[in-house]
C-alpha cells in the first residue's frame, strides 16, 4: 500500500465531505469556505444552482479519492490509472498556481480564499506527485 496516495485519497474525500457540507448548511458554510457572497446569496434564497455546482464539484472529488485509493492498493484497481492520475494531479498543481494570480482580483471571492485554496491545491498536488511516482511501475 502507498501511504502517499492514501492521503491523497483521504485528502480529496475530505474536501468531498466539507463540499456536501456547504449543500447541507448552506449559505454560512459557502460564505465561511469562500464561494463568494453571490453562491451564499442564492442558496439564502433557495436556488438550485449552488447545490448543482456543489454536488458537480463533491462528484469529481469522490471519483479522485477512489483512484487515489485504487492505485494504493486499498481496492479493486479502476481503468487508466496512470492517465487519470496524472491529470488529477496537473489540475491541482495548476489550480493551485493559478488560484496565487486571483489574490489581487478576486473576482467576487476573498483573497484570502484564493490564497488558502491555492495552497491546499498544491499540497494535494505534491501528495499525488509523490504518490504516483512511487507507484508509477505497479499501475497502468
Amino acid at each position: 500500500m502507498n501511504i502517499f496516495l492514501i492521503i491523497a485519497g483521504t485528502l480529496s474525500a475530505i474536501a468531498a465531505i466539507l463540499h456536501l457540507g456547504c449543500i447541507y448548511f448552506g449559505a454560512p458554510w459557502y460564505r465561511f469556505f469562500g464561494a463568494g457572497e453571490h453562491m451564499a446569496v442564492l442558496a439564502e434564497r433557495g436556488s438550485i444552482q449552488p447545490t448543482l455546482i456543489t454536488i458537480s464539484i463533491v462528484v469529481v472529488l469522490a471519483i479522485w479519492s477512489l483512484y487515489a485509493f485504487s492505485a494504493a492498493g486499498v481496492f479493486f484497481r479502476l481503468p487508466f490509472m496512470r492517465s487519470v492520475l496524472s491529470l488529477i494531479t496537473l489540475i491541482y498543481l495548476i489550480r493551485g498556481i493559478i488560484g496565487f494570480f486571483f489574490i489581487n482580483a478576486p473576482m467576487g471571492r476573498s483573497a484570502e480564499f484564493w490564497l488558502w485554496s491555492s495552497i491546499i491545491c498544491l499540497i494535494f498536488a505534491i501528495v499525488h506527485f509523490v504518490g504516483l511516482k512511487q507507484q508509477w511501475a505497479n499501475i497502468s
